[in-house]
């Protein structure tokens, strides 16, 4: 398990008195990655329909990505999980592993009336993460960490493989696009103390260092769609 993971696993056992220790914790952190501004998709699924849509994306660890979905309006629940292997694997000391499959992901439950496929799939590549990093994001590498799309239909992966060819076109990012789009063959969510974790702890090193400044680049950049108050989880299984 990498140094990042243990330290993660630290920090959760401990709470908030590991933030009087971090400091002597070494961790090979990198910067937090730069918000990259991009064009929108230029094939995209139509921002109408009844009832809501389900997307499934990662792009490193699941707790900024899950933050960002969460400030994002015509989302209305965002969750932290599993997807790309088994469900009895579905658990974050094995995942932990980088041997299962999964990555950390985040399904996302939208309004199509609100928000398109399309625009959730430019927040994840503007503000979400680098998607140029193989296997990493920052200071967590495994393929558990990796860039991936998981469509739920063919609409959907004709609008992932579409934007990725597009913006590889316009060359925006200095490196190739590494996210790679792959077959949803289930999602399983976290354990719940994964869950709202960038809420939950808005003053724990990794999530300042690492995911904070990814909700401040949404603020930013996509002014329209940002929500200060976030959609959280346990919101969601308050109200059914």
């Amino acid at each position: 398990m990498r140094r990042t993971d243990l330290t993660r696993r630290f920090l959760i056992a401990a709470g908030v008195g590991a933030l009087a220790i971090t400091a002597f914790i070494v961790r090979p952190l990198s910067a937090a990655e730069e918000a990259v501004i991009i064009p929108a998709p230029a094939v995209d699924m139509p921002a109408s329909g009844d009832g809501l849509q389900t997307a499934v994306v990662a792009g490193g660890c699941f707790w900024g990505i899950q933050g960002v979905y969460q400030h994002t309006k015509g989302v209305t629940n965002a969750v932290s999980g599993y997807s790309g292997g088994l469900a009895r694997t579905a658990k974050y000391e094995i995942v932990g592993r980088g041997t299962t499959g999964h990555a950390e992901a985040v399904e996302i439950k939208y309004d199509p009336k609100q928000i398109s496929y399309g625009k959730l799939l430019q927040i994840l590549f503007s503000v979400g993460h680098d998607p140029t990093q193989l296997n990493r994001q920052g200071p967590d590498v495994g393929t558990q960490y990796r860039s991936a799309i998981f469509p739920v239909n063919a609409e959907q992966r004709k609008v992932a493989e579409a934007y990725i060819a597009q913006l590889n076109a316009a060359k925006v990012y200095r490196r190739p696009i590494a996210t790679t789009i792959e077959p949803l063959n289930g999602f399983y969510a976290a354990e719940d103390y994964h869950q709202d974790y960038a809420t939950n702890n808005p003053t724990q090193p990794y999530i300042v260092y690492n995911d904070l400044p990814k909700i401040e680049n949404l603020k930013k950049i996509f002014t329209e769609v940002y929500r200060e108050k976030p959609v959280l989880v346990r919101d969601a299984k308050a109200t059914n």
